[in-house]
């Protein structure tokens, strides 16, 4: 059995912001203690990681079952034929038990006893593999209904940033929250290409992401206002401390901000979509883990 196809379904291009906000939660807990617990934080990225890979590979078996994929994709394994569906559904379980014992290691040696957190938080990392999973997944994926925003802002955004801050400070603050909101809107952006390079092809297999719901043009402006409002959030997380480094900081993403747009509105092919998705995709990653690390030095 040839591996590359598995590497192929696994997306690695998707990882950096799979891993934005945990990486930025355990780093925002190192500076407020001054220090912190390096094997809580491998677990919790172990656990982002085999997270986002489930997600991708149930989405390559979703969209195949549901016949959003046809084998035009040659992008996608199980449309292309390169993976079979018995294949796919059975490294499916086995990640799904992975991602499983990683939580629930990560929440026994952070946490130390049965508490109520404990039991949150496994019961949120239990939504967040049924999240994976049935985003496209099952006879009614949400992901088709216009719900895959919500369920990425709050996944990769606020569960991501706050779970992993928790972990290491069992406290929360809204500096954390502020910075979780920002990169929940920050990647919804990155969802919101997906599904504008998608319309037409979306429309015509029934699902209705919000940009096929809306249009272009108005996908375009929701875009432009989660930027806009990654930006408020990202500004308030650190308004009180800011200095001239941070201000360049800011100049230097709002011009980030400002190109990323102007190019996505005028992409034209499939390419031009794709390498915004990973520009936005790859910022979001710089841009929260520099944040984070000039306030360590400045």
């Amino acid at each position: 059995m040839s591996i590359s196809p598995w590497i192929k379904a696994a997306r690695l291009r998707t990882l950096p912001l799979a891993l934005a906000g945990t990486v930025s939660g355990n780093l925002l807990a190192y500076l407020k203690n001054n220090s912190g617990d390096n094997i809580s934080f491998i677990l919790c990225v172990l656990t982002a990681v085999f997270l986002q890979i489930l997600s991708n590979y149930a989405n390559d078996y979703g969209d195949f079952k549901n016949g959003a994929d046809t084998d035009e994709r040659t992008d996608r394994m199980l449309a292309s034929g390169k993976i079979t569906i018995s294949s796919m559904r059975f490294m499916i379980v086995i990640l799904i038990i992975i991602c499983l014992l990683l939580g629930i290691s990560l929440l026994v040696y952070a946490i130390d006893t049965f508490n109520t957190s404990f039991y949150v938080l496994l019961s949120l990392g239990i939504a967040g593999i049924m999240a994976a999973y049935f985003y496209t997944a099952g006879k009614k994926p949400y992901g088709y209904n216009g719900f895959g925003d919500l369920s990425v802002f709050v996944f990769f955004g606020l569960l991501s940033v706050l779970g992993s801050y928790y972990l290491q400070t069992q406290t929360l603050d809204v500096n954390a929250l502020f910075l979780s909101l920002s990169i929940g809107f920050l990647s919804v952006g990155v969802l919101n290409i997906n599904n504008i390079r998608d319309i037409d092809s979306d429309r015509q297999k029934n699902k209705w992401t919000i940009p096929a719901k809306i249009g272009k043009s108005k996908a375009l402006i929701y875009h432009l206002a989660l930027l806009c409002l990654a930006f408020i959030f990202i500004l308030s997380s650190v308004a009180k401390q800011l200095n001239l480094i941070l201000f360049i900081y800011f100049v230097a993403f709002s011009l980030f901000i400002l190109l990323h747009y102007s190019q996505l509105s005028n992409c034209k092919t499939r390419n031009d979509y794709n390498a915004q998705l990973k520009r936005l995709s790859l910022g979001t990653f710089v841009f929260s883990i520099s944040l984070i690390t000039i306030q360590f030095f400045f």
